[in-house]
């Protein structure tokens, strides 16, 4: 394969929050795992010191919190203050201690470095519930809430910026769904008390590909909005734990940015797209094992509908199949820079995040090395290339249908704060190498660092680790830049 990439032609410049995570009370997202107070591994607040070093590694610029489906039933003042009353969650049907709240959330992303990005209860709360919130985090001193705050020992505003109203209410699922209609009107009235608190927040409201969902949300509130935000699970396994194979999920990749573009048309329609950027800020490759949950008749027995979560925490099943598909969706995102400005995997931590806890320690599955390899090694100038001579994979969708995809995923960047040329270079084909041919005109050296496994099924665990980043020694280029890209692989090429 032959590649071309001009230096001058910019796509334009890609928003760090691309790279960002979501954590839901879920499982053992926070309790157990962010959060284990009395571990040896955990500080003084009660936060995994391994993980949040892991979440550091990978500079997590923005963090959404606490849902998902848990925050529709979720009353914030519940967990503030030294009194905390524990909650039924509705959503998940377990008891919440409450002891992990907004100080608790707001404290880990102050000892992160990133962005806090708050998800409002739109189900059973109320505007003025979502406009209390942004008191307590917001407000100087004015106000029965920021003084709350300051009594709970938290004198300074958290100056958060980043707020969602609801999360998936145009859903069945979802506790406190709504119809299109009355959604558009709630987050009229919830962003226009939240604009009177603080105007300097940024606002999102929960939507999909429906054009009747968003077309009445955005007539109703384009003008109080700054994002719109869109979820996604591929592999949508919430019932029934049926991983797609690999062959199956490369035929995931087929159209991957689909939601990006649907919604990129209906804001360019709507003539909003230099006012209103894409929150992709929930995805995965799969959705999350929660069996007779998300049903009308709903399971009684906790062995049918709460034990069976622990097969989440199965690490044999985070293969290079999840690793490939995260570099292939992470592509889409950069490729689509001047639209999507936030993304959310979902989750970071245990379900199907990118790391896993237990007692003694953590384990950095597939997919985290994924986005080490992008945050630390890709430029964040997004540039135009031309593939000469592209490759096609034929591979079987879950549905039975045969697709035709790329075999080679490719993105090139350049960096705005020094000089050089990064290039991911994703191989879909389980078995075969590609040999690549890069032409990028005056370059001297280059290094290559490759994800890849001993097939594609490989995986990390406890005391077995497979998947991670593998690097080159600069090499001097006399001729061409010519590499090889492994199968089932991931690889940066750096050049200078």
């Amino acid at each position: 394969m032959k590649v071309f990439i001009n230096p001058n032609r910019e796509i334009g410049k890609r928003n760090p929050m691309i790279y960002g995570h979501f954590i839901e009370h879920f499982h053992r997202q926070i309790y157990g795992g962010v959060y284990d107070p009395g571990n040896p591994l955990s500080d003084e607040a009660g936060l995994r010191t391994d993980v949040l070093e892991a979440m550091r590694k990978i500079k997590v610029p923005v963090l959404r919190w606490p849902g998902g489906c848990f925050v529709s039933s979720y009353h914030w003042k519940d967990a503030v203050g030294k009194e905390r009353i524990p909650l039924f969650d509705k959503a998940w049907r377990v008891e919440d201690p409450n002891t992990f709240g907004t100080d608790e959330y707001l404290d880990m992303c102050r000892k992160l470095g990133c962005e806090p990005y708050i998800c409002t209860n739109a189900g059973t709360g109320t505007p003025e519930e979502m406009s209390d919130w942004v008191e307590y985090c917001n407000l100087e001193n004015e106000g029965q809430y920021a003084k709350q705050r300051i009594a709970n020992g938290h004198e300074k505003p958290y100056a958060v910026k980043y707020w969602s109203i609801g999360n998936e209410n145009y859903g069945s699922w979802e506790i406190g769904a709504k119809s299109a209609g009355e959604w558009g009107r709630l987050v009229n009235e919830s962003a226009k008390m939240i604009k009177h608190v603080d105007p300097t927040t940024e606002l999102t409201a929960a939507a999909l590909t429906d054009l009747d969902w968003n077309i009445n949300l955005l007539k109703h509130c384009s003008d109080r909005l700054d994002w719109i935000s869109i979820h996604e699970y591929w592999d949508g396994i919430h019932q029934t734990n049926d991983y797609a194979d690999y062959e199956q999920v490369m035929a995931y990749t087929y159209d991957i940015d689909h939601s990006i573009r649907e919604v990129r048309g209906l804001l360019e329609a709507m003539g909003l797209e230099k006012k209103i950027k894409i929150a992709f800020d929930e995805w995965n490759l799969r959705g999350w094992y929660h069996p007779n949950m998300h049903t009308v008749q709903m399971a009684v027995d906790k062995k049918d509908y709460l034990y069976p979560r622990d097969k989440n925490d199965d690490n044999t099943k985070y293969t290079m199949a999840d690793a490939v598909f995260t570099a292939c969706f992470l592509n889409a995102c950069n490729r689509n820079c001047d639209i999507v400005g936030m993304a959310n995997f979902a989750p970071v931590v245990n379900t199907r995040g990118c790391i896993y806890t237990d007692q003694n320690g953590i384990v950095l599955r597939s997919t985290y090395h994924v986005f080490d390899l992008y945050v630390n090694y890709l430029g964040d100038i997004v540039l135009d290339l031309w593939n000469e001579t592209p490759r096609f994979l034929s591979v079987r969708h879950k549905n039975g249908e045969k697709l035709d995809v790329e075999a080679v995923d490719l993105l090139a960047t350049k960096f705005s704060d020094r000089e050089g040329i990064a290039l991911a270079a994703v191989n879909k084909d389980a078995s075969q190498g590609c040999e690549l041919t890069v032409e990028v005109g005056e370059a001297a050296r280059y290094q290559v660092h490759t994800i890849s496994g001993s097939s594609t099924e490989s995986y990390n665990d406890v005391g077995h680790d497979e998947v991670m980043i593998q690097s080159t020694e600069w090499q001097t280029i006399t001729d061409a830049l010519k590499v090889v890209l492994p199968p089932h692989s991931i690889n940066v090429i750096s050049i200078e």
